[in-house]
């Protein structure tokens, strides 16, 4: 098997890759293991057309009958949502939902991977993940901060999950050697809030200003991706103050029922969900929605 027959494009991104036109990646977690259906069909559907809104082409990935798809139409999208034994693939497990034929959801690592090998650039997610709280013993660290060091993708998202530990998530991406900028402030987002109480490395006010950076940076063999923070809309977040109660109750849950590993974030998320009686989604939607309309900007910047 070769690269020509591991990923499947899209007619319409083969040839907007083809011809230099800006195209943003999606991942597929979100679908599958982020929101419940239907919202999560309405919302990919509103994500990819912000995208296209902003004059890009949006190219969500997923593992579906043993090839990697770059770009789903209308009935995959549909049934990659309904479906109830999707894997859930990061790098250690793209390889066997490809050679196994099982469908597969792309989480930030594998969606990175993924584009890279499609030839995108630029990838627009809700947010990463990263260091989990208390990984000084369970060693629970996501495989996303990795990619990030490695893999040449800049990646969109509203700062890293706010149930992790950011500080920490911070210093693991600054050790390999990611550039974390907020986009026109001075302080990391966390996911539902716009602050995060953590100053950010480096500030760019500008989708110029960013695919310069990703130009610049890609003039040293061997650098791996950017980070690109972007605060969720004002009148759309929880404030952090607020949302530490909920995500504190909601560990304090997972914990108890002793979830571990991969189920971890799901079922955080899906408890938060439950506490803030259906607020949660409603910010995870438009900081999603936020971030396509940036990452499609950076495209075209980049193109």
């Amino acid at each position: 098997m070769t690269h020509s027959t591991l990923l499947q494009p899209t007619d319409e991104i083969h040839q907007a890759l083809a011809d230099g036109k800006p195209v943003v990646a999606l991942e597929s977690t979100i679908i599958t293991h982020g929101m419940p259906y239907p919202d999560n069909v309405a919302t990919a559907r509103q994500v990819e057309a912000d995208i296209r809104e902003r004059g890009a082409i949006p190219a969500t990935i997923a593992v579906l009958d043993g090839r990697i798809r770059i770009g789903l139409d209308d009935a995959d999208l549909e049934r990659l949502a309904q479906a109830t034994d999707v894997m859930k693939c990061s790098r250690a497990d793209l390889a066997l939902a490809i050679s196994t034929g099982r469908p597969g959801a792309t989480t930030v690592a594998a969606t990175m991977m993924a584009a890279e090998l499609a030839g995108i650039r630029v990838f627009a997610t809700g947010g990463i993940g990263g260091v989990h709280k208390g990984a000084e013993t369970s060693f629970d660290v996501s495989a996303d901060l990795d990619e990030l060091g490695r893999t040449p993708v800049c990646v969109v998202a509203a700062g890293a999950k706010a149930l992790l530990d950011i500080p920490k998530t911070l210093e693991v991406l600054e050790t390999r050697g990611v550039p974390v900028v907020a986009y026109g402030a001075d302080e990391l987002p966390a996911f539902w809030s716009r602050q995060s109480g953590i100053a950010a490395p480096f500030r760019l006010d500008t989708a110029e200003e960013i695919a310069n950076l990703i130009k610049t940076r890609q003039l040293f063999g061997g650098h791996g991706g950017v980070l690109i923070a972007n605060p969720v809309p004002t009148d759309d977040q929880i404030p952090q103050a607020e949302m530490n109660q909920y995500i504190d109750q909601a560990i304090a849950m997972a914990t108890k029922k002793k979830v571990t590993g991969k189920e971890v974030t799901p079922f955080v998320l899906g408890a938060i969900y439950e506490l803030t009686k259906g607020r949660s989604l409603a910010t995870n939607i438009s900081l999603v929605r936020n971030n396509a309309r940036l990452a499609a900007d950076i495209a075209k910047a980049l193109a």
